[in-house]
């Protein structure tokens, strides 16, 4: 991934936010739309553009393009970096591979602690019942 050439192949809209915010907020234009094609993509490996097609499906609309916004800020510019950052962070926790989980065995004192803890318990238990019965 060549993050400088995937920062050119951003684009950036900015329409009005939602919300209260009384007239700055109705004049405006805060809120920024970012849109990212990813199987155009020239900063992406093809395997790359499979792992984050699979990873971030419900982002991804039919076209194949990957659309994320901010609104945090009442600043045009703080929003366009808010929603830079979460691409960014976006795009390589998607990218990141995970290792596979090991399977493991208890250990014998693990078993034993386990056993006497049962017993201490049923122990405790049974001390509680009636005697008549």
């Amino acid at each position: 991934m060549d993050e400088a050439i995937l920062l050119k192949e951003l684009q950036y809209k900015a329409v009005k936010s939602s919300g209260p915010g009384g007239q700055h907020a109705n004049k405006t234009a805060t809120r920024v739309e970012l849109s990212f094609d990813v199987e155009n993509s020239e900063a992406i490996s093809e395997n790359e553009k499979a792992r984050i097609l699979r990873k971030l499906t419900g982002r991804i609309n039919k076209e194949g393009v990957l659309k994320m916004s901010s609104q945090d800020s009442r600043s045009q510019l703080a929003n366009k970096q808010l929603v830079t950052d979460d691409f960014l962070a976006e795009i390589k926790k998607a990218l990141k591979k995970v290792k596979p989980r090991k399977k493991t065995k208890p250990t014998k004192a693990s078993k034993l602690k386990r056993l006497q803890s049962k017993k201490k318990k049923s122990e405790l238990k049974s001390s509680r019942k009636n005697p008549l019965k």
